[in-house]
C-alpha cells in the first residue's frame, strides 16, 4: 500500500472532562487541601506556635531571674555577714585582749572613760551585722573608780555586791573568769540605741586597787 492510501487521522485536545483529565485535577486538590503548612486545624500554622511557645519561655525565664537573683543575693550575703561577725570573734578570741589602750575615737564611741591613772589597760573590739563591742579591763585606785563610773553615767552607788553583770557569751570570748573567793560588784547601764549599753563588773577584793571589767556594746 502506497502512503497515499492511508487514512489520515486528525489528532484532536482531549476533552476538559476526559478521565485522565479529572484524574489530574484530582490528585492536585487532594494535595492542596493536604499541604503541611495548613496547621492542625486551629488556623495557626506549627512555625507561628513554636515561636509564640518561645517567646513565652523566654518571659518565664527572665521573670524568674529578675526575683531570683536579687532574692539570692540577700540570703547569701546575710550568710557571708553572718559568717565574718563570727570569724572576727573568733579572731578575737584567739588573739586575746591587747595590752594597749583603746583609740581616743574608740573610747568616745564606747563611752569608756578609762582613769588616766589605769594600769594594765586591756582591750579589743568585735563588729558583726548584730552589734559592735569594746571589752577593756584595767586597774585602777579608788578615785579612779569613781571617776570612771562618774564619766560612763552612774556611781559607785549602783555598783551589787556579789554580782557578775558579764554574760557567758562574752567570757567566752574574752577567757575572763569570775569564780567564788572574789569580792565581785557589778552594774549595767543602759542608754537608748544609738549609744552603747555598758556591762561593768568590778574586783573589789583589794578597795584601794579595784580590777574593772567592762563590755560597752552599740546597736548600729
Amino acid at each position: 500500500m502506497t502512503a497515499a492510501e492511508h487514512h489520515i487521522v486528525s489528532r484532536r485536545p482531549p476533552s476538559s472532562g476526559s478521565p485522565g483529565s479529572s484524574g489530574s485535577s484530582g490528585a492536585g486538590s487532594s494535595g492542596a487541601e493536604g499541604s503541611p503548612g495548613s496547621g492542625d486545624g486551629d488556623g495557626t500554622p506549627p512555625g507561628d506556635r513554636r515561636r509564640v511557645i518561645r517567646r513565652r519561655l523566654i518571659t518565664l525565664t527572665i521573670i524568674v531571674l529578675l526575683i531570683g537573683i536579687p532574692a539570692g543575693y540577700l540570703v547569701i550575703s546575710a550568710g557571708q555577714s553572718r559568717r565574718s561577725g563570727k570569724d572576727k570573734e573568733a579572731e578575737a578570741s584567739a588573739q586575746g585582749l591587747r595590752e594597749d589602750w583603746p583609740s581616743g575615737m574608740q573610747r568616745r564611741i564606747f563611752e569608756l572613760p578609762i582613769p588616766g591613772n589605769a594600769v594594765g589597760v586591756q582591750y579589743y573590739e568585735t563588729n558583726n551585722w548584730k552589734a559592735s563591742r569594746m571589752y577593756v579591763k584595767f586597774r585602777t585606785t579608788s578615785a579612779g573608780l569613781d571617776r570612771f563610773l562618774s564619766g560612763v553615767g552612774t556611781g559607785r552607788a549602783a555598783l551589787e555586791t556579789g554580782k557578775v553583770t558579764i554574760g557567758q557569751r562574752d567570757i567566752k570570748i574574752t577567757g575572763w573568769l569570775f569564780g567564788p573567793g572574789v569580792d565581785w560588784s557589778g552594774t549595767v547601764h543602759r542608754n537608748k540605741d544609738p549609744r552603747p549599753t555598758q556591762s561593768i563588773t568590778v574586783n573589789m577584793t583589794d578597795p584601794a586597787a579595784p580590777v574593772v571589767y567592762v563590755v560597752s556594746a552599740a546597736t548600729p
